[in-house]
């Protein structure tokens, strides 16, 4: 079923009337558009049907549309009403855009892209912090893995000291875009449950084996194994959280 019906569109399920109206409407048109309901083309709902819809004023509503303008979802054009842009022209990188395509992908084709690219440059970052990483690093990566083995029963702190791990490494590397690139998407994915996966002390255990064998490479300044391993560490992680929804094969390449 889709969001419009006879030019009217479909109220939220909000469980309680958000506190900032304009953020939450916009969040909403936004997830509707990547999922769809409204397609590549389709005109909006009028404000006064997004107004009634919604229940709040003209302003919030062109707020709202102003934002999804500003991230390429949609193009206002004067007489011919608010006309959704393909995807083509969306900035995927945005929060909110992100955010709206992780939650209404089913079957994890974006999240197999986010790893990709995750893949890619903490591999290449890896590769570099093999040359480059000081005494210091080298230490505090391998004070962070021992520190994991120990943490295998309590999922949220092997998760952190799991950030810390990659953060050493790509901060070794020197390399700030990068860095930024992925911190800024696994900021949006993070608390996804379909990208968290499942977790057990047997998967933590596991993880770390691919930590370890990162670390020793860096640690022996083996700079392409440190490439390779963390290429294996990074693809064999997710596999094992994603499960079998979609093409899991899309991540071999």
């Amino acid at each position: 079923m889709t969001a419009t019906e006879r030019g009217r569109a479909v109220s939220p399920e909000w469980t309680r009337r958000p506190a900032n109206l304009a953020a939450a409407v916009t969040a909403e048109l936004a997830q509707r558009i990547v999922r769809r309901s409204y397609p590549a083309g389709a005109v909006l709902p009028p404000e006064p049907v997004l107004c009634e819809t919604f229940a709040v004023s003209r302003s919030v509503i062109r707020e709202a549309v102003k934002v999804l303008q500003e991230k390429g979802l949609v193009q206002v054009r004067q007489g011919s009403g608010t006309r959704v842009n393909p995807s083509s022209q969306w900035k995927v990188l945005d929060e909110l855009v992100l955010s709206a395509a992780i939650a209404g992908d089913e079957s994890l084709a974006i999240l197999d892209d986010l790893v990709v690219t995750r893949r890619l440059l903490e591999s290449d970052m890896a590769q570099v912090a093999a040359r480059t990483a000081g005494p210091d690093t080298v230490e505090q990566l391998r004070t962070l893995v021992d520190r994991m083995d120990e943490l295998v029963g309590d999922t949220p702190s092997y998760e952190e000291h799991d950030r810390l791990f990659h953060d050493a490494i790509m901060r070794a590397s020197g390399n700030q875009i990068a860095r930024g690139v992925v911190r800024s998407l696994q900021a949006q994915a993070i608390t996804t449950p379909s990208y968290l996966g499942r977790s057990d002390r047997e998967l933590c255990q596991a993880s770390n084996q691919g930590h370890r064998r990162v670390y020793e490479c860096i640690a022996a300044r083996d700079a392409e194994g440190a490439r390779d391993a963390m290429f294996a560490h990074i693809t064999e992680a997710w596999l094992v959280r994603r499960g079998n929804a979609g093409d899991p094969g899309r991540l071999m390449r």
